[in-house]
């Protein structure tokens, strides 16, 4: 069984809904027991012609055909589990992230079980990415495989290059649905099933399974004919949804849109939303980021209102088991060599930054390539797991140093953005490759820098409030 069940938060954001222009898709991974070593690495082009793919998670096994292109990826460090490619940009700008974790209702599954040694998304990423030219080529082909092989888990994942944005879920063994998202509008996917009205009439924004629509007539699965809402046929529809899933949806609405009340168990939040004013990928960050701040549901306990039954109500987006988030940004006002950004944080989303990678790179900082079952402190990810183990027992008062860390942290990183472009015009080919791979080593090599100081002082203030200090004469 998957470790994680009901793990991981998704956000999408139309080029029209952004503030430059840009496509977002984004996701936060979380693990059930807090620690999964993960790294940040490039992979190169290859010819698969003649590799056989076998699953080390589940045994799921399949050929693998053609020239596949380069592409990041943030997989998991340690050997033996699988790949576990969360996410990543390959060198078409196409994007794509890992799975949000579903249920599907138990009728569904009844009728079309999910495959035990089926495609999974520990390997998705990896069987797919390296071979698209577009996101509407990576949901089809994702589409195909479900379709052949099954799959053992519900799920939904995002696909994006420089103008659409697309949401692909997976429910029951070998049902999908795909739906663009509008270029105006912004999604958020918690653990749910997301996609609502289906039009399968309307070939340039939705995609689906050839038998779908058979296989629900079938088995009378639709409780209101007149429409084919996916949520309410694939879903489920319990009280854990009220208080895991739709929760984080409300808050991000109620970040984006505020002109719109909305309850936050209610079972009726829109997938899509349009924004009250253009997103930022620091608005998007802060998202992920997120622990219902300024409401009394934040479990870190800084609205006065919220009791201790209302501050654990809600499952909030950061939280101990999260491992890495990436934001996938397809920026269309540079040019198409040097568009893409991927912002990758590894550890404690609400402590750690987003450091800026620019995707057309052939290698990534020695740091970011480790990350073994033990705390090192060569690995980027040790090292963010150890800023949250020294600020979550003391978040009141380290947070607002977090806090302008990170700020910190944001503004050099898109200084840095805008200092790359302004030189990558210059370079073409394996030049401006090898230009932009040193810039990202330069940028992260500093904001690592940032990130030890911080740590230190952190310590160090840490030292000088401890519980057992006692000076002479404090018994008198």
């Amino acid at each position: 069984m998957k470790p994680f069940i009901n793990a991981c938060t998704g956000i999408l954001v139309g080029k029209k809904a952004s503030v430059d222009g840009s496509t977002m898709v984004a996701r936060d991974e979380d693990w059930y027991n807090g620690i999964n070593p993960i790294t940040y690495r490039v992979f190169p082009a290859k010819n698969y012609d003649g590799e056989h793919y076998v699953s080390d998670y589940n045994g799921f096994e399949c050929d693998l055909h053609g020239q596949g292109c380069r592409f990041t990826s943030c997989a998991v460090g340690v050997k033996g589990y699988g790949r576990w490619d969360q996410q990543g940009i390959n060198e078409y700008n196409v994007s794509m992230t890992g799975c949000q974790t579903e249920t599907t209702n138990e009728r569904v599954l009844a009728y079309d079980p999910l495959v035990p040694n089926g495609l999974d998304e520990e390997c998705m990423v990896y069987l797919v990415l390296p071979f698209i030219k577009n996101a509407r080529e990576g949901v089809k082909k994702l589409g195909t495989m479900i379709e052949k092989y099954g799959t053992g888990e519900s799920n939904g994942m995002a696909f994006a290059d420089k103008d659409e944005v697309w949401y692909m879920e997976m429910e029951g063994g070998h049902q999908w649905v795909a739906m663009r998202i509008p270029d105006d509008c912004y999604a958020i996917a918690p653990n749910i099933a997301c996609i609502e009205e289906v039009d399968f009439d309307d070939p340039d924004n939705f995609m689906y399974a050839p038998g779908i629509r058979d296989f629900v007539v079938k088995y009378h699965l639709n409780p209101d004919p007149g429409h084919f809402n996916y949520r309410d046929i694939f879903g489920t529809h319990d009280e854990g949804d009220a208080y895991y899933n739709f929760p984080r949806a409300w808050y991000g609405q109620k970040m984006f849109t505020p002109s719109v009340k909305q309850d936050p168990t209610s079972s009726h939040i829109p997938f899509c939303q349009r924004p009250d004013h253009l997103m930022s990928v620091q608005d998007v960050q802060n998202f992920l980021s997120s622990h219902y701040q300024e409401t009394k549901y934040d479990p870190m306990g800084t609205y006065s209102s919220g009791d201790e039954r209302e501050r654990k109500l809600f499952r909030p987006l950061a939280l101990d088991r999260n491992q890495n988030s990436s934001v996938l940004q397809i920026r269309n006002d540079v040019p198409a060599k040097y568009a893409a950004i991927q912002w990758v944080n590894l550890g404690f989303h609400a402590f750690s930054p987003y450091v800026p990678f620019f995707a057309n790179a052939n290698d990534t900082p020695d740091n970011y390539k480790v990350a073994g079952k033990n705390y090192s402190p060569d690995s980027a990810y040790w090292m963010y797991k150890l800023m949250q183990v020294i600020t979550e027992p003391r978040y009141h008062q380290f947070i607002n140093k977090i806090n302008t860390y990170r700020g910190q942290v944001l503004s050099y990183g898109l200084g840095q953005i805008a200092a790359t472009d302004a030189k990558a015009a210059s370079y073409d080919g394996n030049e401006l490759t090898n230009f932009l791979t040193s810039s990202n080593i330069e940028t992260a090599n500093h904001i690592t820098d940032m990130s030890k100081k911080i740590i230190h002082e952190l310590i160090n203030d840490s030292l000088q409030n401890s519980l057992f200090q006692y000076e002479k004469g404090d018994n008198l």
